[in-house]
């Protein structure tokens, strides 16, 4: 029984060490003898990107969400569909002209998340770098790691609980949604046939409602029409969408769904009303999800081209 319990031990220990070991090959400054202008750069080409357009941030943002959440944070997410294969999307060049094989793609992708978040208001933050690039890109693979914007509080813990975070990580991170743009498709069944009593979500505020069906008529067929998933500052990282929870304009069936639960209710109303709490919060689970399964030291490649894998 005793050499059962040092063999559980010993092998409780070898997956710390392992863990401590992947992590502690991430650093702060990992570029700063072999390409020290790369953060440098990488913010430039954010502003000039959101100087062109500002739902560049939210894009930004989301990027590294799917990317980390799908394979690990490895930049697959930039790479192109091929032939039999439908990549999770479907360049930073300047970088990869002055850094080439230096930097790799899923560090441009943490550092860009990150200097979304500063120019829109949020606070900076250090990012740890030194990952490499993976080599596989398959959309099956969204489908089973990204949560849908229609799961109530419970599957949604759940899913990101497989991913190690807490549920009051899980509602600080919805607060990205206070940025950028949504498909009507994503929320759509909110609004037309609800349900065999009411003609949109009940939960939903009839005069958001109204307002929503008229960006997003019925029938209509254009994948790329969009409205703000926070009318009121769209291009701000502040509490935006935290209030509108409350006041009943949550966009998503998953961001309405919190007030249904106690201790997310509690979380909501923490941060609607204390914007400085909740930025403040929003640093560590962003931190926290750009280590998700990175790959280091040999693992991976470091991508010559961000759309496609060194051949």
């Amino acid at each position: 029984m005793r050499a059962r319990k040092l063999t559980c031990a010993s092998v409780t220990l070898t997956v710390v060490l392992l863990c401590q070991s992947v992590h502690s090959q991430l650093q702060v400054g990992f570029y700063g003898n072999s390409c020290g202008s790369a953060e440098t750069i990488v913010k430039d080409e954010v502003r000039k990107g959101l100087y062109r357009d500002q739902g560049v941030a939210a894009g930004l943002v989301r990027l590294h969400f799917h990317d980390c959440f799908v394979k690990g944070c490895d930049g697959s997410v930039l790479i192109d569909s091929t032939l039999g294969n439908s990549a999770e999307k479907d360049s930073p060049a300047r970088l990869e002209a002055m850094c080439n094989g230096v930097v790799s793609c899923a560090d441009i992708v943490a550092f860009a998340a990150r200097d979304s978040i500063v120019i829109t208001g949020g606070l900076g933050y250090e990012v740890p770098a030194g990952r490499r690039d993976g080599r596989i890109s398959q959309v099956s693979e969204t489908f089973t790691n990204l949560p849908p914007p229609t799961l109530n509080v419970d599957r949604l813990t759940q899913a990101f609980a497989k991913k190690g975070f807490t549920q009051e990580e899980m509602v600080t991170l919805t607060g990205a949604h206070t940025i950028g743009r949504s498909h009507c498709t994503s929320f759509s069944d909110r609004l037309y046939n609800f349900n065999g009593t009411t003609s949109h979500d009940p939960s939903l505020d009839p005069m958001y409602a109204s307002q929503l069906m008229l960006q997003c008529p019925q029938g209509n067929t254009n994948p790329n029409l969009v409205v703000p998933m926070d009318p009121s500052s769209p291009a701000a990282t502040d509490s935006g969408h935290y209030t509108n929870i409350l006041a009943n304009r949550g966009l998503f069936t998953s961001d309405q769904k919190l007030l249904t639960n106690a201790a997310t209710v509690l979380e909501v109303n923490q941060n609607a009303w204390n914007v400085m709490l909740w930025r403040s919060k929003f640093v560590s689970p962003m931190l926290k999800m750009g280590q998700l399964d990175v790959l280091t030291g040999n693992a991976g490649e470091i991508h010559s081209n961000c759309r496609v894998i060194n051949s």
